[in-house]
């Protein structure tokens, strides 16, 4: 089994020489414009585009979005993918604090999993789920290690700033 390596840095910059995959979150309703996000798109086009083609389409052919659990990768590089992940019900708000869908991270998880297995890729992301979606690491680590590093897919979780370094 692989244990998580935290990094300070960005994660739409991974480290390393195998192939990679950014994991990160997206919701099931077609708002992409605030977090981790923002990163992606100013660094690539692709996941952006493609998550805003499969919702359009979806909603054109069935009336809704293919739902959670879902997981659309996108290639942006030679060996580099961006996998968007849809575990987030809605978007945060007063009627919806946490949106994360924990059942729905775990499948999308899974699914990382085998592809970077196939691949011999390993998978780098900020801390999923624990921004904008409202979870909890203390609830998110265990379905990384149970679905990833078990598996033995190395992961890389990055931070900005170093944890110590964040005013309370």
């Amino acid at each position: 089994m692989t244990e998580i390596t935290y990094v300070v840095g960005d994660a739409t910059d991974p480290v390393g020489d195998r192939p990679q995959i950014i994991a990160h979150i997206v919701n099931d309703v077609g708002a992409w414009g605030a977090g981790f996000v923002l990163a992606l798109s100013r660094r690539w086009p692709e996941p952006e585009a493609q998550y805003r083609r499969v919702f359009r389409e979806s909603m054109e052919k069935w009336g809704r979005f293919p739902g959670l659990d879902a997981v659309f990768m996108v290639k942006v590089g030679e060996g580099l993918h961006v996998a968007n992940m849809v575990a987030q019900h809605g978007t945060r708000g007063r009627d919806n604090p946490h949106p994360l869908d924990y059942g729905a991270l775990r499948k999308c998880l899974r699914i990382v999993g085998t592809g970077a297995l196939m691949m011999g890729a390993s998978v780098h992301m900020p801390r999923i789920g624990c921004g904008l979606a409202g979870g909890r690491w203390g609830l998110v680590e265990p379905l990384i290690v149970e679905q990833l590093c078990s598996r033995g897919v190395p992961v890389a979780v990055y931070d900005l700033q170093s944890p110590d370094d964040v005013s309370p």
